[in-house]
């Protein structure tokens, strides 16, 4: 009889876990997140966890290693540090800043993500950073999505980190918020070029929020090897 009990228990357990992702976030001593969850008391360390997780997902299977790991946490509102910059050799904070999600995702707060050109909305998901350039904005970085249909349109929707004027702590004074962009992660123009120096030429973002959806199909959250594999392929590694 205790055996039974054990065993629905254990089921039970298991369907909270598949029914919340994020609290099914693994619980086993991790010395790298340790040590950067102690640099970011303010990100979640969840959070963090799944953002290492899906990046040693990638890497696991094809993708090649980074220096770098950018997080980005919208369920923290516009008005909140909610952009953090890992460097990955010495396990320390790089940069803690704002950053701006899409006009059509939400006011203050992000709630609506989407990878459809046009929509004006942030994406979520894993991202490889890739080449600087100078554009519209200023000095700026492409990037490209690894997620299929959650962020893989990024580079066709022109989704770049750039610097914004409107990425400001004067606007969340006078109006509650900063500026929205198109759906890029905009930052502040006093922080860009360290922005993008720090994640330019194939580093890692991650861009976080409690989508049930992305949670429970993401290939890399969900680690599936072989689909990994067979994107890092196709992308060259």
């Amino acid at each position: 009889m205790m055996t039974i009990f054990r065993r629905l228990g254990l089921a039970a357990v298991c369907m909270g876990m598949l029914a919340n992702p994020l609290s099914a976030a693994p619980r086993l001593p991790d010395r790298q997140v340790d040590t950067l969850a102690a640099q970011a008391p303010q990100l979640n360390r969840k959070i963090l966890q799944h953002a290492v997780s899906a990046m040693r997902c990638a890497i696991n299977n094809g993708a090649l290693p980074a220096q770098r790991l950018a997080i980005i946490d919208f369920s923290r509102p516009s008005t909140e540090r909610r952009l953090w910059i890992f460097d990955l050799r010495s396990n320390r904070l790089v940069l803690s800043d704002l950053v701006a999600h899409g006009q059509k995702s939400g006011e203050n707060l992000a709630t609506r993500f989407s990878n459809v050109e046009g929509s004006n909305q942030s994406s979520l998901g894993l991202f490889r950073t890739q080449e600087s350039y100078i554009g519209k904005h200023g000095y700026s970085l492409r990037m490209d999505g690894l997620e299929p249909g959650i962020n893989d349109r990024a580079r066709e929707r022109a989704i770049v980190i750039h610097p914004a004027d409107y990425v400001s702590p004067a606007l969340i004074r006078s109006q509650g918020r900063i500026g929205r962009s198109l759906g890029c992660p905009a930052v502040r123009p006093e922080v860009a070029q360290q922005v993008v120096d720090s994640l330019k030429g194939g580093q890692f973002m991650f861009s976080y929020y409690p989508d049930q959806r992305w949670l429970q199909s993401s290939v890399y959250l969900n680690c599936q090897p072989k689909l990994v594999a067979s994107l890092a392929a196709a992308r060259g590694g």
